[in-house]
């Protein structure tokens, strides 16, 4: 009898702490209230110990040389990939290359003490069919390339340079001479760019010193960015103007892309940080080159110095599903930037951004953008719109927090405001420019 009682007792314990942990495991919803999947939760490193190791210095690639090696590298990779795949190792040295390009089954592992540095001669780039700036056009390859390679890694600890300033400088005199100089004209490469890729790590890496944007995703699904330290200098790149720093330096561009995971990173450059992209123009929406992007999750990031945290824009069309959470700002210029171009129909849809700390110039701007657009006659032009913003859990030193203008060329709805506690030099808080907005435990000081 004794024993029963015991036996009973330790089953109602086992039951209730398992009752318990049933309680703790709460499903986490996407704002527009459909479930995220559990492979957002995984932040476990890809291991690529089994794989088959091509030491680049074991195949003729000089780690201590001045020359551009471009050619004995992706003699590598090509080796790499017509013996079944393996990951390309670049060891303790600097690696000078231009365009290199990942087949499948193919990786990238850059070892401590190791940098793959891009040439500052545009010569070693070519011009490939590539997309920029929410276009598909002829433009230059990125430094590091990779096309329809699904499993695609890039690992650290070492080091992507792209040894910009060259690039830079002649950007910033371009634009001294005319003022109408555009992004593309300055003749710039990209450090990384991935397109029509599935199941994507980029883990523990540096990516500094882009000539251009430093990552930018095409088409690319289920892509994790993994503790990566993604830097370009915002001043003192030239001693004519110490004021400029690396022009267009982006962090991340996703353009078209679904089920990306930016997790852990820093992020410091000289333009906007996490952007999202995918078309531009007055017909952009009839492009089937463009499209959305959905279910994004940027999470326990800090940011240095960036234009914006989270850009929608300028190049953009449909973007759903897109959560910025748990992120310290050191300075941002902006957190949330919703970029309208009045000569592209765009739709920006169920974002949340919650529990930020740190300090900023704006925190939300929704503003109009009218840089190099060209509007043009449609008469079934879609009204541009955003809704579903819901902004929580705030504590922050700003200039400015509300920084949102009106326009017949968008409309905004459905905006929420709940338990926000910040300075604001401004006091600017205006929820009539929104339709259906609601407030919640808002302090602005």
């Amino acid at each position: 009898m004794k024993t029963r009682i015991i036996v009973c007792i330790l089953a109602a314990i086992v039951c209730a702490g398992a009752m318990g942990k049933q309680k703790k495991v709460k499903q986490e919803l996407w704002p527009d209230g459909t479930p995220i999947p559990a492979w957002f939760s995984d932040t476990t490193r890809v291991d690529i110990s089994g794989l088959k190791r091509y030491v680049v210095t074991d195949y003729g690639v000089d780690g201590y040389s001045n020359e551009v090696q471009t050619a004995r590298l992706q003699a590598v990779i090509d080796r790499c990939a017509s013996e079944g795949g393996g990951v390309v190792v670049i060891p303790r040295g600097t690696f000078l290359s231009g365009s290199l390009f990942f087949k499948q089954g193919t990786h990238l592992k850059i070892e401590e003490g190791g940098e793959l540095k891009g040439s500052d001669r545009i010569k070693h780039f070519p011009v490939v069919k590539t997309r920029m700036e929410g276009q598909t056009i002829d433009y230059f390859a990125a430094l590091v390339n990779a096309d329809g390679v699904d499993g695609f890694t890039i690992t650290g600890p070492g080091t992507i340079n792209g040894n910009g300033h060259n690039y830079w400088e002649e950007f910033w005199i371009r634009r001294k001479y005319n003022r109408n100089c555009t992004n593309l004209e300055a003749l710039r490469p990209r450090n990384v760019y991935i397109s029509n890729s599935k199941n994507v790590t980029v883990q523990d890496v540096k990516i500094i010193n882009s000539p251009f944007w430093t990552n930018h995703l095409y088409r690319c699904e289920n892509v994790r960015y993994l503790g990566c330290f993604i830097y370009a200098p915002t001043e003192n790149i030239t001693p004519v103007d110490p004021k400029r720093g690396a022009p267009s330096s982006d962090a991340i561009d996703l353009d078209v892309c679904k089920n990306v995971l930016v997790h852990g990173c820093y992020m410091h450059v000289n333009d906007d940080a996490v952007v999202l992209k995918g078309g531009k123009g007055t017909w952009a929406d009839k492009d089937s080159t463009n499209g959305p992007n959905t279910n994004i999750i940027i999470e326990d990031c800090t940011y240095g110095k960036v234009h914006g945290c989270l850009t929608l824009g300028s190049e953009s069309l449909h973007d759903r599903n897109v959560i910025l959470r748990r992120i310290n700002v050191k300075a941002a210029t902006r957190v949330l930037w919703l970029k309208m171009r009045p000569d592209t129909p765009q739709h920006y849809e169920y974002v949340r951004v919650e529990d930020i700390t740190g300090q900023c110039g704006s925190f939300l701007v929704v503003r109009p953008w009218t840089q190099f657009f060209k509007p043009e006659d449609r008469e079934d032009m879609p009204l541009s719109q955003c809704n579903n913003i819901s902004i929580r859990n705030i504590q922050m030193k700003t200039r400015i927090f509300f920084d949102v203008g009106r326009s017949d060329k968008y409309r905004l709805k459905d905006f929420s405001f709940e338990n926000i506690d910040v300075q604001d030099e401004v006091k600017a808080f205006d929820t009539t420019l929104i339709e259906n907005c609601t407030v919640s435990n808002v302090n602005i000081r």
